[in-house]
């Protein structure tokens, strides 16, 4: 019963702390939507586009992933007459940079910093669809998709838009509380079984490989499984109660900024008639290699400091 009860306390507070990050951001992005602001962020970088192999309303699905998800994204991108290489780049460029505002909120409250989360999402993104313009010769042949948008009305005035905004809000903390809440009660359960402490010892190999110590785990497999907003809770936790540090919660979201929510974030691009299984390999080698060369470059630099504390002292 104590078991429960604390879960449940640790996954209310984790809920609040979310929440007061994802609701003034969801009703903020919702407003901007039915403004001239982001038609005008879409126009502003659309010149960009040819740099990745995309013609310049491919920013619309790349603004909308950003300041929404990427349902948002797939839905700018379902409008839009594109090569099946185009929407694979998209889909990998989103795949790295999507909900930026609350995903880097919540990194912000594990302790990660802004530059750190900005540099390594939009880095990875733009890299990456270089890359692959630059290499794959083949998609050419237009996108096939297999579902359509939902058709929505668009809100009627300032009063409609502001309600909506309250209503995703709303929805989007309620959607949290259901996945978080019943979370933190199962961490709590396999904290006080001791079952974590397996699990982790069983995840040492692969913590050690990435170069952070075993108790990120949880971190890890949280982020991997359900995605870094949901995963956040676990995030959080770790930081303030299972001692890991600032570097491994850094090197823990820079391998989750690569790959994380795998299946959900792999499946629903699907049905837009795209190779799905590149799509996840990139995602895992690339948040591999990553974070092994971020981790070796961070020792390194600390090795560093540590012969210049001896010389000087």
């Amino acid at each position: 019963m104590r078991t429960v009860q604390n879960g449940l306390k640790a996954g209310f507070k984790t809920t609040w702390t979310l929440g007061k990050i994802i609701f003034p951001i969801t009703i903020l992005v919702v407003i901007l939507q039915h403004t001239p602001i982001l038609p005008w962020i879409v126009k502003l970088i659309s010149p960009f586009m040819g740099l990745f192999g995309l013609s310049g309303e491919a920013a619309i699905p790349l603004v909308l992933g950003n300041a929404l998800n990427l349902y948002a994204g797939i839905a700018g991108i379902l409008s839009l007459d594109l090569t099946v290489k185009e929407v694979f780049i998209i889909a990998i460029m989103l795949s790295f940079a999507h909900n930026i505002f609350i995903e880097t909120g919540v990194a912000l409250k594990v302790g990660v910093k802004l530059w750190v989360v900005l540099v390594v999402r939009f880095g990875l993104a733009a890299i990456s669809g270089i890359i692959i313009n630059l290499f794959w010769k083949g998609g050419g042949e237009l996108a096939k998709y297999g579902m359509a948008p939902q058709a929505t009305a668009a809100p009627d005035g300032w009063m409609e838009i502001g309600l909506l905004g309250l209503q995703k809000a709303s929805f989007g903390i309620l959607q949290l509380a259901l996945i978080v809440i019943p979370l933190m009660v199962i961490v709590q359960f396999l904290k006080d079984r001791n079952y974590l402490q397996k699990f982790s010892n069983a995840l040492a190999p692969f913590t050690k490989v990435i170069g952070v110590q075993p108790n990120a785990s949880m971190t890890l497999v949280a982020g991997l499984v359900i995605g870094l907003a949901y995963g956040a809770g676990v995030m959080i936790q770790a930081v303030q109660e299972d001692g890991v540090s600032k570097r491994d919660a850094t090197l823990a979201f820079i391998f989750l900024v690569a790959c994380h929510a795998v299946v959900e974030d792999t499946l629903i691009f699907v049905p837009l008639g795209i190779p799905v299984l590149p799509l996840l390999l990139i995602r895992l080698v690339t948040a591999f290699v990553l974070t092994i060369v971020v981790a070796y470059l961070w020792k390194q630099a600390e090795r560093q400091k540590q012969k210049e504390v001896i010389v000087n002292g």
